[in-house]
């Protein structure tokens, strides 16, 4: 059944009943602020100022309770804005405390913030309320935050992104080294990365030291790891290089230490992916469902990674359409009368998500079959032709329901599944007119 939104948001009103205490927080790093109202949006009490510490948690618990026992509420659901990562451990106590934790989006509260006394002004006070007004209204989420193996898969691809940035600026401040004091490299070795270039930038880094050693020194010390492959004539062209190069000759004793400690950062981060990787691996092998998705032809394991640590547990969605919602890929109408304006995706989502997607998308139109087909369907079809992007960013939902649905219920991708009837004819039809078209060209 497709999930419906308006469906959801009803349930979300209901869920605010006269029993009910509504409490927002503004989330700082130290000190939070929350107030309570009731389902009508009358505030209860008086305000709560707590710190992020065991003993301002328990604090806020305890507030809640006593308020709730007080003004007769048997229900307390607690909501915050999610800005920032200060509110990930006030919103595992709270579980652990079986109190219902949601989050609001921070555009509403931005956008409603004025509702509250007719004024621009922002403070951690009135934000607090602006929050429970929005709960109480129905305007909230649950986060789903990861547990058990999802939470160590979240970890560990956040972490080889940051590690990914670390190598991608070692290897961009090597090249600035060799920019410097050796320009010519490049045209003896184009990659510097492979195994006899770094041999070479580890025993001979600067061109001085290539022209004292001679040629074939240096392609003695290449031959001490590296047997085949490599000859005289590279040893040559290097020694070449290195005597007409015009590399800087002063500060030489600071660059090979500079080259030697970016090399050493090189290293370091290949290292540290390589056990992230196999670390992710061992988790992937422990998640139902994640060998059924590598058998998409196109995908493979970093995507699967990426798309489950973002995503969570799959089991935790009804429908696709969901976990589309979350990357921010639902369509957007922009229309007033009979003005009609472009459609757009909401971008209301998690980019992270989004950016695996579409980068696991570009590939999958050239390998994948299936994908390819209806990505040229979508962009040569007579009725609303897509530009290409817009057909991309089609397939990236047309990927996510594939992927929850190999997932769920654990069956290996099957192509005639993905099109389905109704989609085949239409690519059949197509098929049939690009061929007459081709025979009525000749």
């Amino acid at each position: 059944m497709k999930y419906k939104m308006k469906q959801k948001q009803n349930q979300q009103i209901a869920r605010i009943t006269e029993s009910t205490l509504v409490v927002g927080a503004d989330i700082a790093k130290r000190v939070h602020v929350a107030r309570a109202v009731d389902f009508r949006g009358i505030e209860l009490g008086k305000d709560c100022v707590f710190h992020n510490s065991q003993e301002g948690l328990t604090k806020l618990a305890t507030w809640m309770k006593e308020l709730g026992q007080a003004q007769g509420k048997t229900d307390i659901i607690f909501g915050i804005e999610p800005t920032g990562h200060y509110w990930f451990p006030l919103a595992a106590f709270l579980q652990n405390q079986g109190i219902q934790f949601v989050v609001v989006n921070p555009h509403h509260v931005n956008k409603t913030k004025e509702l509250e006394d007719n004024s621009p002004t922002k403070s951690d006070y009135k934000d607090a309320k602006v929050i429970a007004d929005l709960i109480r209204n129905g305007k909230y989420s649950e986060p789903k935050l990861p547990t058990k193996e999802y939470a160590e898969l979240r970890i560990l691809m956040n972490l080889r992104e940051k590690v990914s940035d670390n190598l991608t600026q070692a290897k961009s401040r090597i090249g600035n080294w060799f920019d410097r004091f050796f320009p010519e490299y490049a045209s003896v070795f184009k990659d510097w990365d492979g195994k006899v270039s770094l041999m070479t930038m580890r025993a001979f880094p600067m061109p001085a030291d290539i022209v004292a050693k001679g040629a074939r020194d240096v392609l003695a010390h290449w031959r001490t790891e590296v047997k085949r492959g490599i000859g005289i004539k590279r040893a040559e062209a290097l020694y070449a290089a290195a005597a007409v190069s015009i590399g800087l000759t002063e500060g030489v004793v600071a660059a090979r230490m500079e080259l030697s400690t970016l090399l050493g950062q090189f290293d370091l981060f290949n290292e540290q992916l390589e056990a992230i990787m196999a670390k992710v691996m061992e988790i992937l092998e422990n998640i139902p469902g994640t060998a059924e998705m590598l058998t998409i032809p196109g995908i493979g394991v970093l995507t699967v990674a990426g798309f489950l640590a973002e995503v969570g547990d799959l089991n935790h969605y009804d429908h696709g359409q969901q976990i589309i919602r979350l990357a921010g890929l639902n369509l957007m109408e922009n229309s007033s009368g009979i003005r009609k304006g472009q459609t757009g995706i909401t971008k209301r989502g998690r980019s992270r998500l989004r950016a695996i997607l579409f980068r696991a998308i570009m590939p999958m139109v050239a390998k994948n079959k299936e994908f390819q087909a209806l990505h040229r369907y979508f962009t040569t079809r007579r009725q609303n032709p897509l530009k290409k992007k817009q057909s991309l960013i089609a397939l990236c939902g047309k990927l996510i329901r594939v992927l929850h649905t190999l997932g769920t219920k654990q069956r290996e991708y099957n192509a005639l599944d993905v099109i389905g009837p109704v989609r085949q004819a239409q690519l059949q039809h197509v098929r049939v007119k690009i061929v007459m078209g081709i025979v009525h060209i000749r």
